[in-house]
């Protein structure tokens, strides 16, 4: 696996679809369209839908991450995203919602977002889960590379090097993963 990083920060979009009730099976097949679309523009990354959960929430949010925000923004300004969003209006109850997060922007929830979040504590459980066995895995890496290679590794070069892998592997690689493989007990 290969990670490049370069000066454009990923980009997100969360967008919020308040369907009519007779309308779910035409939304879900409108889905099924849109998002093929959206993986064909290119530096698309993943696409997460969250369904709506009976009795506590009414909208689906649909979550499209892209490589630079150029290319966020170019699908969102698409002429086949705008006859698109034309053709799902009939469906909708309001229009359609959305904002645009760059980096880590995405895991810090602002104000206007109207999805539904997980409690705190299943954040906080989900979160350590997921860091903990990544500072052990990184400090052992960091640990053998530093008796490998005859450098001297400071202390703060360790705890630096270490926290950098962990929060790349986090953002890159574990916690969209990680997300949506417990998706259900997060929104439970």
């Amino acid at each position: 696996m290969t990670f490049t990083l370069d000066t454009e920060q990923t980009a997100t979009v969360v967008i919020s679809h308040h369907i009519r009730d007779d309308a779910k099976l035409d939304y879900e097949a409108w889905l099924n369209e849109i998002i093929p679309v959206s993986k064909s523009y290119p530096g698309h990354l993943g696409v997460s839908i969250v369904h709506p959960v009976a009795g506590a929430t009414v909208t689906y949010t649909v979550i499209i991450r892209f490589d630079t925000r150029k290319n966020l923004l170019a699908w969102m300004a698409s002429d086949d995203r705008k006859k698109l969003i034309k053709k799902v209006q009939p469906y909708l109850v309001e229009d359609d919602k959305f904002f645009v997060r760059s980096g880590l922007d995405f895991w810090f929830t602002p104000e206007e977002a109207k999805a539904k979040l997980p409690t705190k504590w299943k954040q906080l459980v989900i979160t350590w889960s997921a860091i903990f066995p990544l500072v052990l895995a990184m400090s052992a890496l960091i640990d053998w590379l530093a008796t490998s290679i005859p450098i001297p590794l400071g202390h703060m070069l360790k705890v630096l090097s270490t926290t950098f892998l962990v929060v790349l592997m986090m953002v890159y690689v574990v916690m969209p993963r990680y997300t949506k493989l417990v998706h259900k007990w997060l929104f439970s």
